[in-house]
């Protein structure tokens, strides 16, 4: 059985987590627990040239404010 993520033809939404990581999700399902839809959908590639666009540093956002506080101290 193919998994909906190998399919090119189901419509997908950008979503992000608290972390700002991204990660795309069938339109049609329910955004899991601690995602949330940034407002873009598409087709499969549509959803990850966005992320491409977007999701400049792929670092969690708590080491960003964590690297951020040790350089701010220095």
């Amino acid at each position: 059985m193919t998994s909906v993520f190998d399919r090119d033809d189901i419509v997908f939404q950008v979503v992000v987590n608290h972390e700002e990581q991204y990660s795309i999700w069938p339109d049609y399902k329910a955004i899991p627990a601690g995602w949330r839809s940034v407002g873009k959908s598409g087709l499969k590639q549509e959803c990850l040239a966005y992320i491409d666009e977007v999701w400049t540093d792929m670092r969690p956002l708590s080491l960003r404010q964590k690297m951020a506080e040790t350089a701010a101290a220095q």
